[in-house]
Formats: C-alpha cells, structure tokens, sequence
C-alpha cells in the first residue's frame, strides 16, 4: 500500500525562532496524523538544532553530487546525512529555473542521495508554454527518463515523485482535479512501463503547485494523488494541519 506523503517545502524563508516555533507546533499537533509520512524541509541551516527538537522527518532542499572538496556554498549528501537529514528535495523548478539544472546534474545528485541512503522527493513538472502546446505528458516523461528511470527496483523504491506545474507554484493557480489526476496516472503508467505493475503502485505520488486548504480535498480524492509538497501554505501551523486532515 502506498504511504501518504506531505512534505513541507519552508524554501529560503523564516528567521530561527519562526522556525523552532512552527516546528515545535507541529511535532506536536501531528502525533494525531502518525498513518502520514510527514518531511519538513527547512532552510539548512536549523535542520541541526530542529532535529533535536523532536520526531518529524526532516530533509534538505538541495545537495551537490561530490561528497567533499571546493565547492564554496554547496552541502553534499554525507553532510545532509550526518547533521539529521533523511530526505532531500531534487528537480525543483526553483532549482531548475534559477540555478540552471540540467537533467543530467539531477541525475548525480540522485546518485549521490541514494549512495548516502536518503529518500528522495524527485519533482517534475512543465511550463505554461509547454502544457498550452499540449506536450506535458512527453515532458515530464523525458524528465524521469533523463534523472530517476536509470535506478534499478531497489533504488526507485526510495524515491517519491512530485508532479509540480511550474505555471502553478507561487502564482495562485493549480491544476484541476482533472489536470491533476491525469498527470499522476501518467507516472504511474511510466513506473510500470520502466519498472513494474507492482513497484508502480508502491511509489507515492504527490502534488505541488499552490496545493492549499481551499483545494486540497478535491485533488487528495484523484486515485493516483498521495499527497502534497506544500510551499506557502505550509508556513502557516494551522494551514498544514488542515492539510494533514484532509489527507488522513
């Protein structure tokens, strides 16, 4: 059975005390949801203090592929593993788009993460030009094609992928059900075709794109949605918390 996944993306936003504090809550008010996977994904430089704070999963928004060496600025996969991380986040467009990440440099990190035993939330999605041309579903199978479909049985099974519609994130718009759900069912044609029927169904697929209280019932009940990647709305206790009931 595929595990229910709401993943807290926080990106480069919060000051130390607003992070203890959201944690805090949190911890706490999630011991009611224990059936749901729950990743926070903090600015890195709390995850160290956070992750003695209490039970919640943490992760790292980004990691570069080589373990050591002059990399100014970069963290590796050993170090995110050695201060708490059990997640990473990979292919978000923020990442994709701003810093220029190829598909085959997501291809290394994944390799890197997996090497260290992080899990991995491996995030595809297209642009509004791409989807209006109707080329999306080629897309985002070019995406896993050229970064996650290499891994064998084993490996992808660490994996959970997150359908992000780029025209989505931070603009207030989301996709349909509709959009949602045919998309989803996509991947999960494409794990079985690359994989199996079997692992197909137990890879957790998850939506991200201003998933929000105000729409998130609607796509959690699509067949092949297994949850979220919260950007705004997950910096709001009350918000994630209600985003957790409606997945539960």
């Amino acid at each position: 059975m595929r595990k229910k996944v709401l993943a807290a993306n926080w990106k480069m936003n919060l000051l130390r005390n607003e992070a203890l504090d959201l944690y805090s809550n949190l911890d706490l008010a999630l011991l009611n949801f224990q059936e749901i996977e729950t990743v926070l994904f903090p600015p890195s430089i709390y995850i160290s203090e956070l992750q003695t704070k209490g039970n919640l999963s943490l992760g790292i928004q980004n990691i570069y592929f080589q373990n050591s060496g002059a990399f100014t600025g970069e963290i590796s996969a050993v170090q995110a593993k050695n201060i708490g991380c059990s997640y990473v986040l990979i292919g978000h467009s923020e990442r994709r788009e701003l810093f220029l990440e190829s598909d085959d440099l997501l291809k290394k990190k994944v390799n890197s993460a997996l090497a260290e035993n992080l899990k991995i939330i491996f995030s595809c999605g297209e642009s509004l030009e791409v989807r209006t041309k109707k080329e999306h579903l080629s897309f985002v199978k070019k995406q896993l094609e050229n970064s996650l479909f290499h891994l064998s049985e084993k490996e992808i099974l660490n994996c959970i992928i997150a359908y992000e519609p780029i025209w989505a994130i931070g603009t207030g718009l989301n996709a349909s059900e509709q959009q949602a759900e045919e998309m989803h069912s996509e991947i999960r044609y494409l794990l079985a075709e690359n994989y199996s029927n079997k692992i197909s169904e137990q890879i957790s697929i998850i939506y991200g794109g201003s998933c929000n209280t105000s729409n998130a019932a609607q796509l959690f009940a699509c067949p092949n949605v297994d949850g979220a990647l919260v950007g705004g709305a997950s910096l709001d206790k009350f918000s994630f918390i209600e985003l957790a009931a409606s997945l539960k």
